[in-house]
């Protein structure tokens, strides 16, 4: 199969992401590169695009359109602890790229909102989760979503890179990406509606290269 292949017909279904085609390339590539060194991939993004920062972790995680089952050896590994559970594991396991999403931890983020300062949550999560070579995909419909913002400049400082999801003009956040995805629409709900097929093949792209 053609390396983007996923792309590809995304491109073929959605003509008006045409524009976007290279970035969503490059996307799927600094992602493949981060996994292939070990890191992981942080997601943030507010309401809807919370949404979306959770469905992406769903897809990565787990088999999306493979089963991505185990290696024989960790089964065997498996077996010589525990026979019965194994039977069970080596079945039902399947092999996931680590996503975070920064959205998912309510103590935390409402700690740090009465606490300290709620627009800076999803950097703090950056800061504390992030290394060196990890990827950010950082969603605003807009771009312009404050606590977005404040997570790519940390995300930069730190040496990871940042995948921007936005609309039509890419706001403030493009300045910090390293690749920024911007789809022709304004109107938050019509960029989502963009967002969901964009991620899609961004995983299935992964799930084609590594499982």
């Amino acid at each position: 199969m053609n390396k983007y292949a996923h792309v590809e017909e995304l491109i073929r279904r959605y003509p008006a992401l045409a524009n976007n085609e290279d970035a969503i390339k490059s996307a799927c590539d600094t992602i493949e590169k981060c996994y292939q060194n070990g890191g992981k991939i942080l997601i943030a993004g507010n309401g809807g695009s919370a949404a979306d920062a959770e469905h992406i972790v769903g897809e990565l995680m787990k088999g999306f359109v493979k089963q991505r089952r185990i290696p024989d050896s960790f089964a065997r590994k498996l077996g010589i602890i525990d026979a019965d559970a194994a039977c069970i594991l080596k079945n039902n396991l399947q092999q996931g790229i680590p996503a975070i999403a920064l959205c998912g931890h309510p103590a935390l983020s409402t700690a740090y909102l009465n606490d300290v300062d709620g627009t800076v949550g999803f950097a703090q999560q950056v800061y504390g989760y992030g290394k060196d070579g990890d990827v950010l995909i950082a969603i605003s419909t807009s771009g312009n979503s404050q606590n977005v913002v404040y997570a790519a400049i940390t995300a930069k400082a730190m040496g990871i890179g940042v995948i921007g999801l936005t609309g039509k003009t890419g706001g403030k956040l493009k300045g910090y990406c390293d690749e920024v995805i911007m789809v022709p629409e304004t109107e938050p709900y019509k960029v989502q509606e963009y967002h969901l097929p964009v991620y899609h093949a961004i995983c299935l792209e992964l799930e084609e290269r590594f499982f």
